[in-house]
């Protein structure tokens, strides 16, 4: 990952700012309008005939819906130091972060949840995740332990999830969309990974006609839960590591595997 930062830097500013706005499929025209610059203005910073301001450079990367990562590396780029730090999550800075985490996760007990990265590592969970880590093979429980390897794996969930097609086709979805908006590798090295779980014959399904929300349905001994998921993410962040957190939330989808939880 270091050399592909360094990789990164090394790329002219315009250049970057060009594969940002090929990204969201803009032309130079709808951006102009949208920083309320002229064309010309934003032609000449792309070819680097015009060196942009800092404030320039963050109006772009703005209206780009440029991840703060990567706006530390556009800043970088154009010879400015990043503005986003990029704290641990177990820092003195983070204290309020880890206890508003810790509180989210204890209130949806007995249900599971967890806070997992950029990349879907796991970072924290409550009771109710130990669900999903049961029979599951050691090696995919060390360290970092990843969410979407656990849950499409063999010898991970894959083999408890009764609809497994369907919840392979929404995770590489999801996986798909967060790349196409991110140009993150390390999520593409993942995607890659997770698309050669599937065996021969197998295809992407969609659900039926019927579902509003693909439901996980998990085998636990000789029930089957139905489990909805959300994901929610901090408003407003300022900081590259809380910018990236996702707390992904599990919902009983019928009164008999909420029951059931409760009883665990």
């Amino acid at each position: 990952m270091t050399m592909i930062a360094e990789e990164t830097f090394q790329r002219p500013v315009g250049e970057l700012l060009r594969a940002w706005r090929e990204r969201r499929r803009l032309s130079q025209l709808d951006l102009a309008n949208q920083v309320e610059v002229s064309t010309r203005h934003v032609s000449f910073v792309e070819n680097g005939r015009s060196k942009p301001s800092r404030a320039m450079l963050l109006r772009l990367a703005e209206h780009l819906d440029v991840p703060l990562r990567d706006r530390n590396q556009l800043l970088l780029a154009g010879g400015y130091a990043p503005i986003y730090s990029e704290a641990s999550l177990h820092s003195p800075a983070m204290l309020a972060v880890r206890e508003t985490l810790r509180r989210l996760l204890k209130a949806h007990e007995p249900f599971p949840a967890l806070v997992v990265d950029r990349w879907w590592n796991i970072v924290e969970t409550n009771a109710g995740g130990a669900l999903f880590t049961e029979d599951v093979a050691p090696e995919l429980l060390a360290a970092p332990v990843n969410a979407l390897r656990l849950t499409l794996h063999p010898d991970g969930l894959g083999r408890r999830i009764s609809n497994l097609p369907e919840i392979r086709a929404s995770v590489l979805s999801t996986l798909q969309r967060q790349i196409a908006s991110t140009a993150d590798p390390e999520l593409q090295d993942l995607y890659d990974e997770l698309r050669g779980y599937g065996v021969p014959g197998d295809r992407a399904e969609t659900a039926a006609p019927h579902e509003v929300v693909v439901p996980m349905r998990l085998r636990r001994g000789d029930r089957e839960l139905s489990l909805l998921t959300t994901i929610a993410t901090f408003g407003t962040p300022l900081d590259v590591t809380v910018s990236e957190l996702m707390i992904e939330q599990f919902f009983p989808a019928d009164e008999a595997t909420a029951e059931y939880l409760k009883e665990l």
